[in-house]
């Protein structure tokens, strides 16, 4: 099969193959696949294959894979909460499943380098399914990003490339690299590929309850990778009819970078990975918030910390801004937003 086209949602455009619309807008896919029947049993899923036994859902064919995918689902220490570990994916975060999308879209397309920007996890991912598949990559990072993600990006061969500034300066240096048509752009906050990817969190999860969905789903914020894809999963579920409804999607962002929350009090540089004062896809973060009857907070530097031990102190290895996501589920119930729900809270970066 020919790599699927894509549309711009705004003006209607179609291309072959671009990153964003000549009118600025973000693409999608111009046709979304949808299997036929009833939802299976979950163990007619073969999860040797990865997040690519959900492949009736993806417009993006399997070029690229390190095992992504079917990550644990456990009790957590809270009642009525589970954890969804994708600190355990290949690179340590959940961005291995938009890397295993984009990059395979890629390989499809014949790109021969692939670039990218990022804090750390999106990058780290590009680098290693870029570096699988045989390409060369890019990856713009910010000049103070963690050294142990600049070094897992120059582990496996990328070059990094330093950026004075914050995240939206680095993505404008990366962009004027792409739009000078010197390598082919694997953003995960514009490339519709690396949405395909994250979907899959969604349709996982309800498979993995055998299509029972949680009455919410808690999630760190940033350019929305997680909470859109974790969206778009559920929906294609509800459109296929394996599912009747979609969880609440409430949304954690770190404080003095919170523009879905809207609050500005204060600055949290400890949950690095979700400092995004201008998210790409902004529109479509707030569409799913509303159509979902969600929420989004912002935590502080001090409750991600307390958060950040106490997971730690439970065994759950993770990185801070995995943390987010805990200290916004207990924000959100001394809000009384959550009270006795069945709440999923996705831990998304490994600790380093």
């Amino acid at each position: 099969m020919p790599p699927a086209d894509l549309v711009c949602p705004d003006c209607g455009r179609t291309f072959a193959d671009r990153w964003r619309c000549s009118c600025g807008a973000p693409l999608e896919f111009a046709s979304a696949p949808r299997p036929d029947g009833p939802a299976p049993e979950f163990a007619a899923f073969d999860s040797r294959r990865g997040l690519w036994a959900f492949s009736d859902f993806l417009p993006v064919e399997r070029r690229v894979t390190l095992g992504e995918g079917f990550t644990p689902l456990v009790e957590a220490p809270d009642p009525n909460v589970s954890f969804k570990l994708e600190y355990v994916s290949p690179t340590g975060s959940f961005k291995d499943r938009g890397a295993a999308t984009v990059v395979s879209r890629a390989v499809e397309l014949g790109a021969d380098r692939v670039i990218e920007d990022s804090s750390g996890n999106a990058g780290a991912a590009i680098a290693a399914y870029a570096a699988r598949a045989g390409l060369d990559a890019d990856i713009y990072v910010p000049a103070a990003a963690a050294a142990a993600k600049r070094r897992a990006i120059e582990a496996v061969g990328a070059r990094v490339i330093e950026i004075a500034g914050d995240r939206e300066t680095v993505a404008a240096a990366c962009r004027n690299v792409v739009e000078a048509g010197d390598g082919w752009y694997a953003s995960h906050a514009w490339n519709p590929a690396f949405f395909a990817g994250t979907a899959t969190f969604g349709i996982e999860l309800a498979a993995q309850r055998d299509w029972s969905v949680p009455d919410a789903v808690v999630v760190p914020l940033g350019h929305g990778t997680l909470l859109l894809g974790a969206h778009r999963g559920f929906r294609a579920l509800a459109e296929a009819g394996w599912i009747d409804r979609i969880p609440r999607l409430l949304a954690v962002q770190a404080a003095g970078y919170a523009p879905i929350a809207g609050e500005t009090a204060g600055t949290n540089d400890l949950a690095d990975g979700i400092q995004v004062r201008k998210p790409v896809r902004r529109a479509a973060i707030v569409d799913a918030i509303e159509a979902t009857d969600g929420d989004a907070i912002a935590v502080s530097a001090e409750a991600v910390r307390r958060a950040h031990e106490s997971l730690r102190a439970s065994g759950f290895d993770v990185e801070p801004t995995a943390a987010a996501a805990v200290a916004g589920l207990r924000g959100y119930r001394d809000r009384g937003t959550l009270d006795g729900d069945d709440i999923v809270v996705p831990l998304t970066g490994r600790g380093k």
